[in-house]
């Protein structure tokens, strides 16, 4: 849904009416002052973490655990001897 012209235009007439003109240089300097606190707060915050956070992490190697050994087994049959 798009907005045209008649309809922008009645908003602000709206707006006006409601606000006065001189309450909507507050408004907006109110809402331009709480951006830049946000933006002042995001920064700090980024500065915090990279505070925080470690230079550089120890390589830390794992232990490898050593396989069995196995005994390979012929893969030739072996004669059946019988008993009697």
């Amino acid at each position: 849904m798009r907005a045209g012209f008649w309809e922008i235009l009645l908003i602000v007439v709206l707006v006006l009416i409601l606000f006065g003109h001189s309450k909507i240089p507050d408004l907006m300097k109110n809402l331009a002052q709480g951006i830049n606190v946000f933006k002042k707060e995001l920064k700090n915050d980024d500065e915090k973490k990279s505070e925080a956070a470690p230079v550089a992490k120890p390589a830390v190697k794992k232990a490898v655990a050593k396989k069995p050994a196995i005994k390979k087994k012929s893969l030739a049959k072996k004669p059946v001897v019988k008993k009697k």
